[in-house]
Order: C-alpha cells, then sequence, then structure tokens
C-alpha cells in the first residue's frame, strides 16, 4: 500500500533510475533482491502501474475496504521445514571448508537466526511496519472516522499484524474492537480463510510444476557450489532455501549476507522468483479454476459494504488473512491477467515451465509480499469531464498501486462510475458466485456469502 516507514528506515532499497549523463553505462544497472522474493518479499511499493496513488482531481475517498496479508514472519512453516531446517541441520553437521570460496566463506560462521519455536510469528520488523500501515491509513483517509471494528482470522500472526496496525491507526488505542473469524474447515464463504472451507482447493496444487523449473534454475548454482566447496553435499533445496533466508533474515535482522548479488546473481533471483510465481500461478492464481470462486466472497461483500447507506456502515473495513486469499480476491477482479495475450487465451501457457516469462503479468513478489494489501475505495467526484457518469465512483488499489478494471474505467482517475461498477460486479457474481457448488461442499450449513460485515 503506502510507502511505510520501518520499510524505509529498515530495508531500503536502491534508487532504480538511470543518471542521464551515463544512460548507456552497464554500471548504472541495479538489482534489489528483497523486491523479488514472492510471498517472503518485505513490504515495498512496486508501483505498477505508475498511475498516482491520491485521488484524481475533484474526488475525494468517503469509503474504503482493505484486504490485507499478515506482517513479515519469522518462517513460514513449510518454507522452514522443507528448505530451511534441513540446510541448516546439514550446515550444523557438516565437516566442509567454506574459507576457500569468498561468496560462501561467511557460512563458517553463520548462524540462524529462526529459533524452532518462532515458526509463523510476527517479527519487530513485521511489528514495526503494520503499526506505520495503520499510521498511512491515518494519513490517507484524514476525514475517516475510526472503525469500531476490524477483522482477523484467528491465527496469532493475523490477530497481532491487526492489533499493531490498529495501534498505529488509533493513538488512543480503545476505540476500534477486534474481532476474530475462526479459521474453520466447514464455514462455506463466511470466513477470512475460505480455501479451508473449499474441497476443491489443494494446498499442494502448483508444487509439481514449480518443482519443474527450480530444477531447471538451480543446475547451473549447484555446480557453481559444488566446485567452489566440493565437501560439501549441495542439492537443489539447499539453494532454494538459502535464498528463502535472504527474505527471512532481513525481515528479521534487517539485512542477510544470503542477499548478496556475489551469491546469487540478479538472473538467478529472477529464476528463483519465477518459480514462486509459478505455484502461486496454479494455486490460488489464474492457473486454478477455483481461485474466483475464493476470492468473490471478498469483493462481494467489500462492495456491499460501500455501497450500503446503514447508519452502522463504517468508512474504513480492514480485514487481516492469509497470503492464500489476496491472489484469489485479484483473479475474482480481473487483475494482473495477461493470458488474452497468449496464442491460445490459454493462462498456463503465459507461465512456461521451459523459461521464465519476463513480461507476465502475475508476479507474487509485486502482489504477495508480506503485508501486500487489496483496497476497494468510494470516491465521490465533480464532473470534471465526467458529469454524465454521475459523482460516485469506484477503483481498486493494490500495494498503493491503482489498478483499473478491465471494461470498467469510465471515471476519472481510471476508476469507474456507480452504474457501470454495479454491472460489472453482477457479472462477476453470476460467474464466481456459487461457492458450495463450485467447491463441492458436501459439509451442512455451507453458505455462499461472507456475512462478517
Amino acid at each position: 500500500m503506502l510507502a511505510l516507514l520501518a520499510s524505509a528506515a529498515l530495508l531500503a532499497s536502491p534508487a532504480l533510475a538511470t543518471t542521464h549523463n551515463s544512460l548507456y553505462s552497464p554500471n548504472n544497472y541495479e538489482f534489489e533482491p528483497l523486491e523479488h522474493l514472492a510471498g517472503i518479499a518485505p513490504y515495498f511499493d512496486p508501483q505498477d502501474p505508475p498511475l498516482d496513488p491520491a485521488p484524481p482531481q475533484g474526488c475525494s475517498v468517503t469509503r474504503a475496504a482493505y484486504l490485507v496479508r499478515h506482517a513479515a514472519i519469522y518462517a513460514n512453516d513449510f518454507d522452514y521445514e522443507s528448505y530451511i531446517e534441513p540446510f541448516v541441520q546439514k550446515l550444523a553437521n557438516t565437516s566442509a571448508d567454506f574459507s576457500a570460496s569468498p561468496e560462501l566463506s561467511f557460512l563458517k560462521s553463520w548462524k540462524s537466526p529462526i529459533a524452532d519455536d518462532d515458526e509463523e510469528k510476527l517479527t519487530k520488523i513485521g511489528t514495526l511496519e503494520a503499526m506505520s500501515l495503520g499510521v498511512e491509513l491515518g494519513r490517507r483517509y484524514p476525514g475517516f472516522k475510526l472503525p469500531r471494528k476490524m477483522w482477523a482470522s484467528t491465527a496469532e500472526r493475523t490477530v497481532k499484524s491487526a492489533q499493531a496496525l490498529m495501534s498505529g491507526l488509533d493513538h488512543r488505542g480503545n476505540e476500534t474492537q477486534l474481532v476474530q473469524i475462526y479459521e474453520s474447515e466447514e464455514s462455506g464463504a463466511d470466513s477470512l480463510t475460505p480455501y479451508k472451507a473449499c474441497p476443491a482447493y489443494s494446498s499442494s496444487r502448483g508444487s509439481e510444476q514449480s518443482s519443474t523449473f527450480q530444477k531447471k534454475y538451480t543446475k547451473p548454482i549447484l555446480a557453481r557450489f559444488k566446485a567452489a566447496v566440493p565437501g560439501f553435499n549441495w542439492t537443489a533445496s539447499d539453494i532454494y532455501g538459502m535464498q528463502q533466508l535472504c527474505g527471512y533474515e532481513s525481515v528479521i535482522k534487517g539485512a542477510s549476507p544470503f542477499c548478496s548479488l556475489s551469491l546469487f546473481t540478479p538472473n538467478e533471483w529472477l529464476a528463483f522468483e519465477y518459480t514462486n510465481d509459478i505455484m502461486y500461478h496454479h494455486n490460488t492464481g489464474y492457473g486454478n479454476p477455483i481461485s474466483p470462486v475464493l476470492g468473490w466472497p471478498w469483493v462481494n461483500a467489500s462492495v456491499a459494504a460501500l455501497f450500503s447507506d446503514s447508519p452502522s456502515a463504517q468508512d474504513l473495513y480492514v480485514s487481516f488473512t492469509h497470503r492464500e486469499l489476496p491472489p484469489t480476491v485479484l483473479v475474482a477482479l480481473g487483475l494482473f491477467n495477461n493470458s488474452a495475450a497468449s496464442a491460445s487465451n490459454d493462462a498456463n501457457a503465459t507461465m512456461p515451465l521451459s523459461q521464465i516469462n519476463h513480461r507476465r503479468a502475475w508476479k507474487s513478489s509485486n502482489i504477495l509480499s508480506f503485508l501486500t494489501n487489496v483496497a476497494i475505495e468510494k470516491m465521490s467526484c465533480d464532473s470534471y469531464g465526467f458529469a454524465d457518469a454521475g459523482n460516485e465512483f469506484y477503483r481498486v488499489i493494490v500495494n498503493n498501486s491503482p489498478q483499473p478494471l478491465d471494461a470498467c474505467a469510465d471515471g476519472p482517475g481510471e476508476s469507474c462510475a456507480r452504474a457501470t461498477f454495479e454491472n460489472w460486479i453482477q457479472e462477476r457474481a453470476d460467474r464466481y458466485g456459487d461457492f458450495s457448488r463450485e467447491c463441492g461442499v458436501t459439509y451442512q450449513n455451507s453458505t455462499d456469502a461472507l456475512s462478517i460485515y
């Protein structure tokens, strides 16, 4: 969303712009691995597309709904148990000599910053970033009343992220109630973790495809590392775990030797990112037919809250969830989809396993970093050339970047007029609104709607 204070202080990225006096110099090239770590990326503003996030001229935001992924954690349990822990244990038990390799010599004394009981816990940097997001929301919407309620799924990391944001938004600390939504396997769509209640969703979907590309891109790295330190039994999983540690150690300590570009080249970081993009594409993206069905309930509930004329309606709705839900919401909204650019209009054709599609729209680093957020804003605007469309408009913002909706951008700043937006929403409701049937629900009392607001 907005530029966060903690990110600026602790995880500052080098400037990416070239200077005019040496436009073609190769020395201008700079690369930031922390912006290519997919679901492990510390929060940053990707500015994709580089549209102005401020309200268009003549407009003011009158209501907004946010879906936020939890802030930075020490380690995801699957990442830790599958890649990081085996590498750390192997490192502790090896007699290999790393001193001969300038790039790998730090492994002689490096110690893991992740304790066994740290998995899934919020880091101090994560807590500070969530608090900073609350401060920034207050600055973005200075005329909003403090929300009476916020919502979070019941996991500790989502709850603590929500509490940190609340403390940044409300300096008095007692005006907003946090409502915890149980992460049930029989909740139907009435949940902030609807994928857990959907039998048609599999958490392992995409692992086979991503593993295929992982084996491909790690081969030359393995050859290089084996030549440098032949006494260590290097594997593809070690390489992948080391690259994961770049992100996790950075959000724990503020920096990591695993992020060094002398250890992994920019191209190798892009390959790591693409491996994750493949997995998320097939798991919660356009490669999974159930994705928009999972994301639709939040979209529908949020739009209903924004449309509401009830005196109990809030100015700001904020809900915290896990990394699985935001991508499905983006699919339900039709964003970051370049399927139509493929010859066969085939979503999977845009994510080949043989080479990186550098022109893809689906980049998980930009849409799934820690604290990633998806917002729908309601705006009141004077005419400025849009008198025929009324004065009520809607737009979507992802990590501080406005995202024009396909066939729904007839308002100022590529927003969508109320009448057009209502038709656009109804068309998606007709396609994605039958959660119970599409998920193959067999338990009793399922529902197709999110009703927490």
